[in-house]
């Protein structure tokens, strides 16, 4: 007999795994969800990814503002699921949740554990430059992103991938792999390993400052900088004070660079618009100025002009 499950997630990250759960006949009993949010110049209440999701399937529905609260509990305890299973839900679970279901709490993580516990793990793997990265099922407890291990899957990451790009493959991954961890723990054939703490890193949430692009810093970095913030929220700059979103770019080490100050504006080449870095250069593609549509740089560059040495901030 298939196990009743409650299916927790919030964004476009999680919606696969709820679909993967319904396509192979896994009774979801209800999901939780985040409130709706005001987004939007009108500031309008637009109701999260996957809430829309599941009212397709005609599945209940709920949107606690604190999943802690006693009002919560109280529902949580009257759906007494079996199990639950979990994707990018946004907010931190209590201990007393993560007791009833009797099979677990089952979390898709975009990491491979210990690495990037936290927030924003497929962000800060492409910050850093990683090469690789993958997906953790986790049997979640009290901690952050501390629970046991029950299945891993690495992947390579494309030089070229941007944030984008992954979220999408590692969305798709960690629905197949949450899939196999659910058969595996009904057919008992599934086993739980200890996380490392040794080994743990830490993905925290994305500031403004973090987005800021500091054009002193390495080529490569800056490039890694925008392919682990493409689209949202997006690496920036200031251009006459307002801000320039960059969501493509490409890093050359070969040049004269020492010439000019970091954040110089050089020419358009086949590469892209020519920014001075401290050990090359970088060579933007895709752009969005404040107030204005996303473009390529050649299409950008036809309606605004730069000066010469003008300078990106």
């Amino acid at each position: 007999m298939k196990p009743k499950i409650v299916f927790m997630g919030t964004p476009d990250f999680a919606i696969p795994s709820l679909e993967i759960l319904l396509t192979h006949g896994y009774p979801v009993s209800a999901v939780i969800t985040q409130p709706d949010r005001p987004k939007g110049r009108g500031r309008k209440l637009v109701p999260p990814s996957v809430k829309m999701a599941a009212e397709k399937h005609g599945i209940p529905v709920f949107q606690p503002d604190r999943v802690r609260d006693d009002d919560f509990m109280e529902l949580f305890k009257k759906l007494s699921p079996d199990m639950v299973a979990l994707a990018a839900f946004g907010q931190i679970i209590p201990k007393d949740i993560l007791d009833i279901p009797p099979l677990g709490c089952l979390n898709v993580h975009p990491s491979l554990l210990p690495r990037y516990r936290g927030a924003a793990p497929i962000n800060w793997s492409l910050i850093n430059g990683d090469d690789k990265t993958g997906v953790t099922i986790m049997l979640m407890d009290a901690g952050m992103d501390t629970g046991d291990i029950l299945l891993q899957k690495e992947t390579e990451i494309d030089p070229v991938e941007v944030y984008d790009d992954l979220h999408d493959r590692l969305s798709l991954m960690g629905a197949e792999l949450l899939l196999r961890a659910v058969e595996g723990i009904i057919a008992g054939t599934i086993s739980r390993t200890a996380q490392d703490p040794s080994g743990a890193t830490y993905a925290p949430c994305l500031t403004k400052e973090i987005e800021h692009i500091n054009w002193g810093e390495s080529a490569d970095a800056i490039v890694n900088l925008i392919r682990g913030l493409s689209s949202d929220p997006g690496a920036y700059a200031f251009l006459r004070e307002r801000k320039l979103k960059i969501y493509r770019a490409v890093a050359g080490k070969a040049g004269t660079s020492g010439e000019k100050a970091p954040g110089t504006i050089g020419k358009l080449m086949e590469s892209g618009l020519q920014i001075t870095a401290n050990d090359g250069h970088v060579y933007i593609q895709d752009v969005q100025l404040e107030g204005k549509k996303r473009m390529p740089i050649d299409f950008f560059l036809r309606g605004f002009r730069i000066f010469p040495d003008e300078s990106l901030e």
